[in-house]
């Protein structure tokens, strides 16, 4: 399907003249020369016609003489003349098309060139055009799925995960995806997405979610890296841009294609609950703990601490089971009961372990549920796709419809898509064609959610009753405590989805003097709906806390660009592309929100009745934003004999969120490239066969923002939406009021980025092995900030624009075909990647800096704590108190210092901090922001990617690696605070987890319920999370050709692959290190057909 992509009959005016003939030369050298003309005899001097297969004229296609130099190119009707005589073998070349060699048996030739799949891959997209990869001067990468088709991508984000620079999160729900981001974060401001890419699809800007685009409708995807590519995007293009182009129909016979793809989708890291046995355990050391203390002969042991009158906290023996007290204390079964008058050890031991109701009881009779196995489920997934297409000389059309069915291993989470898409281009004259792309979803996410809580329930108590319903409380009816999903699950009902309507218009006019016109308008429609019923009926609520929750929002946005292109060649030598866009926008919002409670007489129809909510106990609310924005740019491409690129462009922006001092900002860029293997003095050719220098400065702005209206004052509902009045009688009443609750700034402007990137690209062996890298500089300043002001204000702070924050980097990437023969092919890719971000000014407050003795010696720029921002340190640095360990049985009176004992974490102190006594001895130990110290980086500044790919005659496999490495992540979990709110005292369950106890003098995991200095805090501990993760193993298989011929099958593919295969690497053992907690595991099986 690869010719589909940009070859057809749509080129003559859809900007393929500047795919311009002089640089087709080298392609005709370093591809194989393919046979593939009609000649029809004419008489007449050499002269002729090149065209497509649809007879469309093929706009600057190279025609010259085998062996001469020179040569000439097609004019806008796809005409050529050349000096030569009858019987000349003439080689004819463009991108995108197979070369052909012919010998001129007539002087008047009709030429017909052939698609090439391979040669469509040197087509990228620039932003308002397509440009060779040679010609290219900025950083930019290309993606082509249908490498990828056998791992069964289930969203787009799927697709550029192994890509250097692109970071990729990692989505572990029903629906899939992850966040995305080109080149590290480049602001403090993170609100609305500020540092995600922009995303542009068939040309135009996109507004929804990636969802939204069907994997298997997308021929390509290229990535703008650097400031020269992505400013001709202007304000929105600071952090990169991602262009995605779907596919399109091919010449020849309609193509049917339809795929199918089953997977089983299944927990793969998580934190275990506690078993039966170890609950028990748990609980045994938790009142245990509670008792150790040094006894007589200096020993620190169990049942040897004493209460203030001296006695002991328990007996010896007391939270054991009998026979560990009779094996480990000499207390023999009948002591053991100190008093109890219980026949049965476990009424007595689960009483003393605080054990009640359900629980206790199901301990007696040692009856248990799984409620981790009942949170889980082995999801089942469903995708299926259907396309239809063609093209023929007039019309190019492509059809697809799929539907997508996902669950979870969370049981309550699910996923479901319809989704629909057109593209339909046609030509209604030799200078007008016109075409349409229409997209459709229906998306469904009917969760209710809180099946993960009922994990944390004791083991042994109860999932149903014993009529088989389900119990309220699992702990038992008197305590009420314990949750459980299936049972409130039966009082709940949601219904929840978007519907949306993507569509872009477009027309093509060609004009003379090689001048394209291109007008699109790009309407998109969306709406949300969110019906959430809770049942009053529901025992043990109140009614005026249940009810009706009717949420719904509309999006109507719309962006259209008016695009006129002119692309010469002179003097076969110089090409000139000069695109000139004048583009505008409009975005509208429209919701409402009605929560409905205490609904009478009866809330029997659920969802369906707001209207009878008590209006003292329900609430209403709206929300309505309109914007419009607006820009002209202007881009001039150079050329010079293949050798030498220029790209410069400019971009004027307005945008009406900014402060009316500000609407509008410029964003300049300028490139240069040279192919420095085309020039005569390289005679290293068949070592390296390409290469070329780039190098570029450019000028981005960032324009997303999470409140269209941030520089404007905001009148609102007031903090307490009422006050009190005192009327002239005495009286006291309430009335509703206003209040501007946020201070405008009329200066408000734009965030902008200033970008250098160098770069190579380069070729060995006849281009077998292939790469490029990238080092790039970037400062981002202007940012929109929240900076605090003083309470006598009036407002806490104002949105304003400070601060610089730089991001360096470099970005290298490989590919390698290591062996191809005719049966066999190993193919290997690798992608390194390094970002660093510093802050280089914050609020441009200074204070002092002075010496031991107090003299001031100079000035800084003060850091900003409270966010944890630090002038000359990086975004994500880590300042925080530093555990060096556990405090040992052998350190107790150094540990009772710090108000601690054994078994609690060890925090580094910091001595200058502390209070002293007259005679130098510390007072008290001291802890404050004096003591927290920089211990790494929550972002990773590396990145790294592997992939190899094998074929057999018609057997595929493949598998991928990636890693990210250098950073950490936090818990306070190593603390094993069970009883936090509580939940010991109610008998909840806790993940299985190693702790201190004197006979496991663990230096890594605290006692239960540790403590921090003096008790005033819980610090984190910090953890190595890198790791290396194998993502992907695929393997495919295509049926025999001859197989299938009777079927009236093309191509039939089989093939399965398994997602999230493992990890490994890092200390972070509180779930998966890129998630921090749950992760899973997909197991697929498709099948593609082709008709």
């Amino acid at each position: 399907m690869n010719q589909q992509i940009l070859f057809t009959a749509s080129r003559k005016a859809l900007f393929m003249m500047v795919m311009a003939s002089t640089l087709a030369i080298n392609a005709a050298a370093a591809n194989e020369v393919t046979p593939s003309a009609t000649i029809q005899q004419q008489v007449g001097k050499l002269q002729g016609t090149v065209v497509d297969g649809n007879g469309e004229p093929i706009i600057g296609a190279t025609v010259k003489v085998k062996g001469a130099k020179g040569g000439t190119i097609t004019d806008l009707d796809g005409r050529f003349s050349l000096d030569a005589s009858k019987g000349a073998t003439l080689e004819v070349s463009y991108i995108g098309y197979k070369n052909i060699s012919l010998k001129a048996t007539t002087s008047n030739l009709q030429i017909t060139m052939e698609e090439d799949a391979q040669q469509i891959s040197d087509v990228v997209v620039v932003g308002y055009g397509t440009m060779r990869k040679k010609d290219l001067t900025g950083s930019v990468v290309q993606i082509r799925p249908d490498k990828l088709a056998n791992e069964n991508p289930g969203s787009v984000q799927d697709l550029l995960r192994s890509t250097a620079g692109v970071n990729i999160g990692l989505d572990t729900s029903a629906k899939g995806g992850g966040s995305m981001q080109i080149r590290g974060q480049r602001s403090l401001y993170t609100s609305g997405g500020h540092n995600d890419p922009l995303l542009i699809v068939d040309g135009m800007m996109f507004y929804g979610e990636m969802s939204e685009i069907n994997p298997d409708d997308i021929a390509q995807i290229d990535i703008l890296k650097d400031a020269s590519a992505a400013a001709v995007y202007g304000a929105k293009a600071a952090n990169g841009v991602i262009i995605i182009t779907t596919k399109k129909g091919s010449i020849g016979k309609p193509t049917i294609k339809m795929t199918a793809n089953f997977g089983f989708n299944t927990k793969a890291t998580r934190e275990k609950m506690r078993s039966a046995d170890s609950y028990v355990q748990m609980y045994t050391d938790y009142y245990k703990e509670k008792t150790y203390g040094f006894d007589e002969n200096g020993n620190y042991v169990a049942y040897a601490a004493k209460n203030t009158k001296g006695n002991l906290i328990a007996q010896t023996g007391y939270y054991d089971t009998p026979e560990v007290a009779q094996r480990l204390y000499g207390v023999d079964a009948e002591t053991w009961k100190y008093g109890a008058t219980d026949d049965n050890w476990k009424a007595i031991l689960g009483a003393r372990l605080g054990f009640q109701e359900t629980v206790l009881q199901n301990y007696i009779d040692g009856k248990t549920y799984d409620w981790f196995d009942n949170a889980y489920r082995t999801g089942f997934n469903q995708d299926y796709n259907v396309s239809v297409s063609g093209a023929s000389e007039k019309m190019n059309y492509y059809l697809s419809v799929g539907y997508v069915n996902n669950q979870s291993a969370y049981r309550d989470d699910n996923y479901s898509a319809v989704r629909a898409n057109i593209k339909i281009s046609g030509k209604v004259n030799n200078w007008l064609e016109i075409g349409a792309n229409v997209n459709f979803q229906d998306r469904r996410e009917d969760n209710v959610t809180g099946v993960g809580d009922d994990i944390s329930n004791s083991p042994f108590s109860n999932h149903t009753n014993a009529d088989g319903s389900y119990t309220q409380y699992p702990h038992g009816e008197t305590v009420k405590q314990g949750s459980n999903w299936d049972f409130w699950r039966q009082y709940r009902d949601k219904e929840n989805g978007v519907t949306v309507l993507n569509t872009i218009f477009n027309a093509k006019v060609k004009l003379p003097f090689n001048v394209t016109y291109q007008f699109n308008i790009a309407p998109r429609y969306s709406w949300y709906y969110n019906r959430y019923f809770s049942s009053a009926s529901e025992p043990g609520v109140s009614a005026k806390d249940r009810g009706v929750d009717r949420n719904w929002n509309k999006h109507f946005n719309y962006s259209l660009n008016n695009t006129i292109t002119w692309d010469q060649t002179f003097a076969k030598k110089h090409h000139v592309v000069l695109t000139l866009v004048q583009e505008a926008e409009e975005l509208r919002y429209w919701s409402d929100n009605i929560a409905a409670r205490n609904i009478l007489p009866s809330d029997a129809l659920g969802f369906h009745n707001t209207q009878n909510g008590a209006k003292e106990n329900s609430s209403y609310s709206t929300s309505d934003t309109h914007q419009t924005a607006d820009a002209l740019m202007a881009r001039l491409f150079y050329s010079y004999d293949d050798r030498y690129m220029i790209t410069a462009s400019v971009r004027r922006d307005g945008y009406s969120a900014f402060g009316s001092s500000n609407p509008r900002a410029t964003f300049p860029s300028v490139a240069v490239a040279w192919n420095f293997a085309n020039e005569k003095f390289w005679k290293w050719n068949d070592i390296m066969s390409t290469g070329k220098l780039r190098l570029s400065w450019g000028k981005n702005g960032n324009r997303s923002l999470s409140d269209p209206y941030i520089s404007l004052s905001n009148l609102g509902s007031g903090t307490g939406s009422y006050t009190q009045y005192l009327a002239s009688d005495g009286s006291v009443y309430s009335m509703k009021y206003l209040g501007v609750d946020r201070m405008a700034n009329p200066n408000l402007r734009w965030e902008k980025t200033v970008s250098n990137n160098f770069g190579l690209d380069f070729g060995f062996l006849q281009d077998r092995i292939t790469g490029s890298f990238d080092y790039y500089i970037m400062h981002t300043e202007d940012m929109i900030m929240s900076q605090p002001l003083p309470g006598f204000s009036g407002f806490s702070s104002i949105a304003t624009n400070l601060g610089r924050v730089d991001n360096t980097g470099f970005e290298f990437s490989i590919t390698s075909q290591n062996i191809q023969t005719k049966d066999f092919s190993w193919t290997t890719s690798a992608g390194l990647s390094y970002n660093k971000n510093r802050i280089k000014h914050l609020f441009y407050d200074m204070e002092n800096v002075k010496d031991a003795q107090g003299n001031v010696i100079g000035q800084k720029e003060k850091d900003y704590t409270s966010s944890g921002w630090f002038i000359d340190k990086p975004i994500g640095v880590i300042w925080d108190y530093k555990v060096e360990g556990i405090w040992q049985v052998d350190e107790a009176e150094e540990a009772a210092k710090y108000g601690q004992r054994p078994g609690d974490p060890k925090v580094w102190n910091n001595p200058d901090n502390d209070e002293y006594n007259e005679d130098g001895t510390v007072k008290t130990y001291v802890y404050n922001d004096d003591d927290k110290v920089f211990q790494g980086n929550r972002n990773a500044p590396w990145r790294w990617n592997l992939r190899n790919e094998f074929t057999y005659k018609n057997f595929t496999f493949s598998f991928n690696f990636y890693s990210i490495m250098g950073f950490k992540r936090s818990s306070t979990a190593y603390l094993n605070n069970y009883n936090n709110s509580s939940a010991l005292l109610h008998n909840f369950n806790n993940a299985q987890r190693e702790y201190w106890t004197p006979e496991n003098p663990s230096n890594k995991y605290a006692r239960i319920d540790a403590k921090g200095p003096n008790g005033k805090f819980s610090p984190n501990k910090w953890y190595n999370s890198s790791f290396v993760r194998l993502e992907n193993i695929t393997i495919g298989y295509t049926l025999p050709k001859q197989w299938l011929g009777k079927l009236g099958v093309d191509n039939l593919r089989v093939f399965g692959n398994v997602r999230n295969v493992c990890h490994f690497g890092g200390d972070w053992e509180y779930g998966d290190p890129q998630t921090g907690s749950f992760a899973n595991r997909i197991f697929s099986l498709g099948v593609s057909a082709t008709l």
